[in-house]
């Protein structure tokens, strides 16, 4: 007997919604948020606001587009953190009182974990999934994370960011040069017209697995500070360098850590996920690293790869297999954790 999955997603400012049948998607859609862009960032209050806005349309798209009824779920899985509490909060209320009205069960998802397991999708372009055993550098805006993999339930951080994520220095260099707001996708853009080795900028130096941006940032402001006052058209002259530049350093630190894992390890299947597994330069790199046959690697698809509800059901599908429903009275959390 098929097992189908309301998936919910709101941790930060999309609000997203998915339907699962066992492992195969039938619907997961995504009401984006363009307000913050005037602000150069995402404002919580306002998430907030359109969340509780596009929630309700959201969810009767995606149950439209499956071509189900809501009598017809087993479970409804939502993003329990981490994320912005606010926006968590609406996506929580609603699946509670959701799965309570069905009298389903309820499942709570860690949003990293979630990120991961976007990996075990089964659609018409599916490949095959890591073996058990993997690890996998999970990199967002927020996050910035080599994780030991051992199965869908357990999962191991062996090396995090001790400051700035990856995605955050993104899109602070972005900033910086003036670019508009997402500034990682803009980035991303630029690098591929520029040269990766025209600027260098230095590799913190941090023990053990992990990673730091905090520094990469501050050096990056200060370089074009000291540019700018011999040349005010600097940035606007090199931008396609700049920004080649800056994601090739990104990558460098983010690969350095991930090969020394693999290598502590002995581990050679590696996985990326999370929004800046979106990143062409990064998963480029990837691809180098299996030509060169050193590594299997496993990337998802792109809509996999920023916060979308696919990810959340595909969770709540293992979760349900496993009977590990949650409570009524688990409130949401803020900041990774390992639950």
């Amino acid at each position: 007997m098929s097992i189908y999955i309301l998936g919910i997603e709101s941790s930060c400012d999309d609000t997203s919604a998915a339907i699962i049948k066992d492992r195969k998607i039938l619907a997961n859609l995504t009401a984006n948020q363009h307000i913050h862009k005037e602000f150069g960032g995402v404002v919580p209050e306002l998430a907030s606001r359109a969340h509780q806005q596009n929630i309700i349309p959201v969810i009767e798209s995606a149950f439209s587009a499956a071509k189900i009824t809501k009598n017809q779920i087993n479970a409804v899985a939502y993003t329990n953190g981490p994320g912005l509490l606010g926006s968590l909060l609406v996506g929580t209320s609603f699946a509670k009182a959701f799965a309570l009205a069905l009298n389903v069960p309820l499942i709570t998802i860690n949003h990293m974990h979630a990120h991961i397991l976007a990996l075990f999708i089964e659609d018409e372009a599916h490949k095959a999934a890591p073996p058990f055993p993997f690890l996998c550098l999970t990199v967002s805006g927020g996050h910035t994370q080599i994780m030991l993999v051992k199965s869908h339930y357990e999962m191991e951080v062996i090396g995090k960011t001790i400051d700035d994520a990856a995605g955050e220095a993104f899109d602070k260099a972005a900033k910086i040069m003036g670019l508009t707001y997402p500034g990682g996708p803009m980035i991303d853009k630029l690098a591929r017209e520029g040269d990766p080795e025209r600027f260098h900028f230095p590799h913190p130096k941090v023990p053990g697995l992990d990673y730091s941006f905090s520094g990469l940032k501050t050096s990056f402001l200060y370089f074009l500070r000291d540019q700018l006052k011999n040349d005010t058209e600097f940035v606007s002259n090199h931008k396609a360098d700049l920004a080649a530049s800056i994601q090739h350093t990104i990558i460098e630190i983010l690969l350095k850590k991930l090969k020394q894992a693999s290598e502590k390890t002995g581990i050679r299947h590696i996985a990326m996920a999370g929004g800046v597994s979106a990143n062409s330069g990064l998963r480029r790199a990837f691809i180098q690293e299996q030509d060169a046959g050193r590594w299997q690697v496993y990337i998802p698809r792109f809509e996999y790869c920023t916060d979308n509800a696919a990810m959340i059901a595909i969770n709540g599908y293992y979760k349900y297999l496993k009977k590990d429903f949650s409570p009524q009275s688990l409130k949401p959390f803020t900041r990774y954790t390992d639950q």
